[in-house]
């Protein structure tokens, strides 16, 4: 299974997010209120669990292209964002200090993981439903 490939992040920093998300904020609440595990189910026929280095966890690049759509930013644009906005990382369960992905990796993502760009509605529609 693709989030078996996953690693346990553990930071000394990881209490920021309590102090400076507010409880009413929108990211906090979605990420409290939805299950993003459906997005394995979704896309599993699209890794290859026995090939190659392992995949940056498909929640997080779902959560990236989310954050996409509901702040209508480019790729560069919500990658560079959240390298800072501390709303962003806690959505996307990064650590404070952790390293944000290159924007070439959502371009990839879209490409080769959700070839049917429908696939994507039906994700976003899936969390709105849940949430």
């Amino acid at each position: 299974m693709i989030q078996l490939q996953q690693t346990l992040v553990i930071s000394p920093y990881l209490d920021l997010y309590n102090l400076v998300i507010p409880r009413d904020n929108m990211l906090r609440q979605i990420n409290e209120l939805v299950d993003f595990s459906f997005v394995y189910e979704e896309l599993k026929q699209n890794y290859c669990l026995d090939n190659g280095r392992n995949a940056i966890d498909p929640i997080r690049m779902f959560k990236y292209l989310l954050l996409k759509a509901i702040f209508e930013l480019s790729d560069a644009d919500i990658v560079e964002r959240s390298k800072y906005d501390m709303s962003f990382k806690y959505f996307l369960d990064m650590a404070p200090e952790e390293q944000v992905i290159d924007s070439s990796s959502l371009t990839k993502f879209r490409k080769l993981r959700l070839k049917d760009m429908n696939l994507l509605d039906l994700l976003i529609n899936k969390t709105v439903e849940i949430a």
